[in-house]
């Protein structure tokens, strides 16, 4: 059976981030995996309330649109989480998606747990918030009990660093993207073919 991946795509353009992680589901449905796709764009997610009301029922309060994306956490192997740079860090919209499984957590505190998750970031500018972005991903595995899994050392760093000049043209063009990102998909294939889902 094929090991199963969900990408999230933080941003709520068609655009330069969308097309990094649509060109990165791709190589690694070309790698043997199934991929699922689910994106921000034009989806009502509100932020979260931490009413607790999802501790006491298990399920959000918000009947918006993260209830297409809790089931896809039921039965995937790995999760790669891609945004855009606003202001520094993650957009609005991933933040409130990971504010959100929350309710995913009250149902099932393992919901993420051994699952192996990589992270995208893409910035207008060169040095523009990326790697503060994908630390903030990375701690949302880990508090979640994912695998976080970075590029390495010497060149990647953290994850699949981007600059896109805010524009598609220009997150195409960028070469050094591209290579960190090449080194991260590869850790986390390793990583993926190393752990088995629990």
């Amino acid at each position: 059976m094929k090991k199963v991946i969900l990408g999230i795509c933080g941003s709520p353009r068609k655009q330069a981030t969308e097309y990094v992680l649509t060109e990165t589901l791709n190589t690694l449905e070309e790698k043997g995996y199934k991929t699922e796709l689910f994106t921000v764009r034009g989806k009502n997610i509100s932020p979260c309330r931490n009413c607790d009301y999802c501790l006491r029922e298990k399920e959000c309060i918000l009947k918006d649109d993260m209830y297409e994306l809790y089931p896809n956490f039921q039965n995937i192997d790995g999760i790669i989480m891609a945004t855009p740079i606003y202001n520094g860090g993650v957009s609005a919209q991933i933040k409130a998606v990971m504010d959100r499984t929350r309710a995913a957590a009250a149902a099932n505190m393992d919901f993420l747990k051994h699952k192996v998750g990589m992270a995208i970031a893409v910035g207008g500018d060169r040095v523009g918030g990326q790697e503060l972005a994908i630390q903030q991903i990375m701690t949302f595995y880990i508090l979640n009990g994912a695998i976080p899994v970075s590029g390495g050392p010497f060149g990647s760093n953290l994850g699949a660093n981007f600059w896109s000049q805010d524009t598609l043209k220009g997150v195409k063009a960028d070469e050094e993207g591209f290579r960190s990102l090449k080194k991260t998909l590869n850790r986390f294939h390793e990583f993926m073919e190393t752990y088995q889902r629990k």
